[in-house]
């Protein structure tokens, strides 16, 4: 019997803290939250990805009566920024929840597709995509997605 350990990397850090590049890129996707349509969990969620070419992509979370037929903030951005820069990668996201209370006191992850989805881009792409994880209290910053989902279902997984 073998034992694997994996490890994740994440920096911890407060708004202050951040590159202006980052700020901006955070702002972006706090203020996406305002485009949100959650009527069903009132959970409004925002992203922004920054691009190779410079261009900042946004998305918000997009419920539907019929669930699961909407989509998350990070999948709203991402298949935008593939379909309309399909040459230009995906460099950060950043992600930022709020409820009816305002913004969280915790940075609130991506769920399991879209993970797997900002794996798959990732790999796309073939360089790392930063994640940029917003709460009032702090920002968790992951250099790359492997530290969020360590065993991607990819191409290779299926060899």
């Amino acid at each position: 019997m073998e034992h694997i350990r994996i490890e994740i990397h994440i920096t911890v850090r407060t708004y202050e803290e951040l590159a202006e590049a980052d700020r901006l890129l955070v702002d972006a996707a706090k203020e996406a939250t305002s485009r949100s349509y959650a009527p069903y969990s009132r959970f409004s969620v925002g992203a922004a990805a920054l691009l190779s070419n410079g261009t900042i992509i946004t998305g918000s979370n997009q419920e539907n009566a019929a669930y699961p037929s909407g989509t998350c903030a990070e999948r709203t951005a991402i298949f935008y920024a593939n379909s309309r820069y399909p040459s230009a990668a995906i460099k950060s996201i950043a992600i930022a929840a709020c409820d009816e209370y305002g913004f969280t006191d915790t940075p609130t992850p991506p769920c399991g597709a879209c993970r797997q989805v900002l794996a798959e881009t990732e790999k796309r792409y073939g360089c790392p995509m930063r994640i940029l994880l917003y709460s009032k209290k702090h920002i968790y910053t992951v250099e790359e997605v492997n530290d969020l989902l360590p065993l991607t279902f990819t191409d290779d997984f299926l060899k």
